[in-house]
């Protein structure tokens, strides 16, 4: 080879050299032109559109990427030299606008988060009622949040978002005041059992499982997993769609009490309604003290009827109970001793709470001769309460007259008597006067079985037509931490069905029915 020839080859190879990137440079970038990032821990880059596709690479936290096309939940990107698929839920935009300063605090329990704005997307997660999430954006009736890493979507309609900005609380303007140091975030078992794995996947060991009821501090969170603290302080994950979370506050005080504990862990309020009245007693009547908004957070100091008495600055004030969430204090929790065994045949030891729907100035519907729903919801509790008693329960009625209760409060009670059953009575209308018939509904998956066997129980006493157990996207199912049944007995619309079930003998069977569904109920789940 003569050195000319030798002379053009090199000068080839260094303009070449000059021209083309270096592959790291091509990477870069794909790094800083990319419209995505990963959010996960880790992502796999799939083949295609789901998780039966092979794994092409594992991007981590952080990792930037292209994205090219969609398909359902599904994104095509291209992450440096690769091209393939990923999941949506996995990733955020990074155009998307991240220092919107508001905060998203929930009014309900177990308000699902979602993939995408939409109730038919998957669901990633769920909040409790006083949990506190960022705002990142809105669209429509939705709001893009992120709670402790978890990117998704809440329906705006159960959700109150106000402004993030810091304020000066009462408590450190003044000589006596409380400061409080981070929330310790505990998760309650809602099933009866459930394993608990080495990492956060369904594929990895089984190394203990935990029971209904049972609480344990969070350690982490990754997406639909929770690390615990668990069995003399080992650590796993669980599946957090079977449990609720909760938060302790740890209140400081800095008064100048002779009291000898400087700190102790106090029950605390958390409002979870803009324009909360703080009122000076215990009455939707009193005078209103102040005037607060969802997020604010209060130190217990008692509780008189329906209210708290919370701490404020230089005085103390009430607060409805139907409108907060509470933290309780896990290490002044007293356990309560085990009762007798429940017979067969009988409801001794179980509280059941009876809910006489509407009343007041909400009548319910009215019937084509003129019933007030609200007439007979309260004479037919009142009997199925009669019967109950009869039988041992405990029996709570969310109201004794005509007297109007607000949905959230009726909630409540159930919550506060740890109710076995909360029963719901109503009557149906339509504005088709010929459909007829009764129904049972429940909503959350712990619901489903009392609402079959009432139903059952009904069926077997009362002749209208049978329409079945369904589903029913109400409050005082939808907020309920309890077995929670709303009944439908009859149309009040259908004045054939109206003239029945407005008569003493349609409520003494339908009750018959209602109570032997209940006793069915406990008699095969002792």
């Amino acid at each position: 080879m003569t050195t000319k020839l030798i002379h053009r080859i090199i000068t080839f190879v260094l303009i070449l050299a000059l021209m083309i990137p270096s592959i790291s440079n091509i990477e870069r970038a794909f790094a800083n032109t990319g419209d995505l990032k990963v959010t996960g821990t880790i992502l796999h880059l799939r083949e295609g559109p789901g998780l039966s596709y092979p794994i092409i690479t594992t991007l981590e936290e952080g990792d930037s990427l292209t994205s090219i096309g969609r398909e359902g939940d599904w994104i095509q990107v291209k992450a440096g030299n690769y091209e393939g698929w990923v999941a949506s839920w996995l990733t955020a935009s990074i155009n998307e606008e991240q220092t919107v300063d508001k905060t998203v605090i929930s009014q309900v329990d177990r308000l699902n988060i979602r993939t995408e704005p939409d109730i038919s997307s998957p669901v990633l997660g769920q909040l409790s009622t006083g949990n506190q999430a960022a705002l990142i954006t809105e669209n429509g009736a939705w709001a893009k949040i992120n709670w402790n890493g978890l990117v998704g979507w809440v329906s705006s309609d159960y959700v109150t978002i106000n402004e993030a900005t810091e304020k000066t609380t009462p408590e450190e303007v003044v000589e006596v005041s409380t400061t409080t140091e981070p929330k310790s975030t505990t998760f309650t078992i809602l099933v009866d059992t459930l394993n608990v794995r080495k990492k956060p996947d369904l594929t990895s060991k089984k190394v203990g499982t935990v029971s209904n009821g049972q609480s344990f501090k969070v350690l982490a969170q990754e997406h639909n997993w929770v690390q615990i603290q668990y069995d003399d302080k080992k650590a796993g994950w669980v599946y957090s769609f079977y449990g609720t979370f909760s938060n302790t506050v740890k209140t400081v005080s800095t008064t100048t009490s002779s009291s000898p504990a400087s700190t102790s862990a106090l029950e605390s309020v958390t409002i979870i309604y803009n324009g909360t009245n703080l009122r000076t007693d215990a009455s939707t009547t009193a005078d209103v003290v102040e005037r607060v908004d969802a997020g604010q957070t209060y130190p217990i100091v008692g509780a008189k009827d329906d209210f708290y008495e919370i701490q404020l600055a230089d005085q103390t004030a009430f607060v409805a109970n139907w409108v907060v969430s509470t933290s309780q204090n896990s290490a002044t929790a007293v356990s309560t001793p085990q009762s007798e065994p429940r017979k067969k045949g009988t409801l001794n030891g179980l509280t059941i709470v009876v809910d006489a729907g509407h009343g007041g100035n909400d009548h319910g519907t009215t019937g084509q001769r003129g019933t007030d729903e609200k007439d007979i919801t309260l004479k037919t509790a009142s009997l199925l309460a009669s019967k109950l008693s009869a039988a041992g329960a405990n029996v709570v009625m969310t109201r004794e007259s005509d007297e109007y209760v607000a949905l959230r409060k009726r909630v409540s009670i159930a919550h506060q008597h740890e109710a076995d059953a909360f029963i719901s009575i109503h009557y149906d209308a339509t504005d088709n006067s010929s459909v007829s018939g009764f129904t049972s509904y429940y909503l959350n998956y712990n619901q489903k079985g009392l609402a079959e066997a009432i139903h059952n129980g009904l069926a077997s006493k009362i002749s209208l037509k049978d329409r079945g157990t369904q589903e029913g996207n109400y409050l005082v199912l939808r907020e309920n931490r309890q077995k929670a049944v709303l009944l439908e007995l009859g149309f009040l619309s259908n004045a054939n069905e109206e003239r029945i079930i407005t008569t003493a003998k349609f409520r003494e069977q339908a009750t018959l029915g209602i109570y032997q569904g209940i006793l069915d109920y406990f008699n095969a789940n002792e």
